[in-house]
């Protein structure tokens, strides 16, 4: 797609010297020649003097921040533009046509894979498993009956997904007019489970906006379980049933989170951190330790807390 092109079908101020062909939208970090980002928060204002995006939506009183050979698109609402500008470069959900399983995969008759897929050895996909295009599934791995995998999802070794979980789903993302509809964020990015992972059943870990979400070897993830886009989740984790991340949560290795517990976005958690059932993550976590209530504070706060609560209530 033209820059010109979406310049004008988004109504941006624009000043274009070269015409360029645009193949996608990406982070300031992340963005390369052909690919456009923008800016919302300011809290990424950082990455502006570095980034190698061929351009990015930004307010008129940024622009001067950008690298001279990067493009402003100057709008008063880069996030409300980026919502509008993902649907162009959304591919196609299904596509029918020819996959490559190997021979020793169990593939039953009923389960449905999209054109480019990709089965390992001995891998085993159970009846009303839908695999979308170009999904990649490597040796070892099973996939239980109503396993529903969206496209370009990679899945490592010896994984194992149960019954009726959803992979690659869009994430909750919508940008909002000024006079309150809502408009959809097409998730561009992938899911990547790394290998000897095994996620519960009626599970869901939503795709990207951008690059990937991923899961990282080893770690286990209860029923029920809801992952927003661009989560990473640390080697070794453990999430217990009804555990829910809000979208760009990272996990360090060997983290805990039990029943219930959730975390705010755009966050970290420190390796080898548990958190107790029903646990409420606000702000980043730097120090390993336990910790449970909500607001969040050191389990053995909390214990006393509740001692103390229970003391003035019995002499009231």
């Amino acid at each position: 797609m033209k820059l010109s092109e979406i310049c004008e079908k988004l109504n941006l101020e624009c000043d274009i010297k070269q015409d360029i062909e645009i193949e996608g939208i990406n982070t300031l970090q992340d963005a390369n020649k052909k690919e456009i980002s923008f800016l919302e928060n300011p809290k990424y204002e950082k990455y502006l003097k570095d980034t190698k995006a061929a351009a990015v939506l930004i307010r008129k009183e940024d622009a001067d921040k950008l690298p001279k050979d990067v493009i402003a698109l100057i709008t008063p609402e880069p996030y409300l533009k980026l919502a509008l500008l993902t649907c162009y470069f959304v591919k196609d959900p299904w596509v029918d046509g020819g996959y490559k399983a190997n021979e020793s995969a169990k593939i039953d008759p009923s389960a449905r894979i999209g054109k480019g897929a990709k089965i390992g050895k001995n891998v085993i996909i159970m009846p009303n498993a839908v695999i979308g295009p170009n999904v990649e599934i490597d040796e070892g791995s099973v996939i239980y009956p109503n396993v529903t995998i969206y496209r370009d999802t990679k899945i490592g070794k010896n994984v194992t997904i149960h019954a009726g979980s959803v992979i690659g789903s869009d994430g909750f993302g919508y940008a909002h007019t000024k006079t309150g509809e809502h408009v959809k964020i097409y998730h561009l990015g992938r899911v990547v489970i790394e290998d000897d992972v095994e996620i519960g059943a009626n599970t869901t870990v939503d795709r990207a906006v951008f690059g990937e979400t991923k899961i990282k070897k080893g770690s286990k993830i209860d029923n029920l379980v809801q992952i927003g886009h661009n989560c990473e989740i640390g080697e070794y984790s453990i999430l217990v049933s009804q555990v829910g991340l809000s979208g760009s949560t990272k996990l360090g290795r060997n983290v805990v989170m039990g029943g219930q517990s959730a975390t705010a976005g755009h966050l970290e958690i420190a390796p080898f951190t548990t958190i107790a059932a029903r646990g409420g993550v606000t702000k980043s976590i730097k120090e390993p330790g336990v910790y449970s209530g909500f607001p969040l504070m050191p389990h053995k706060t909390w214990l006393k807390l509740q001692g103390l609560l229970s003391r003035l209530l019995k002499k009231s």
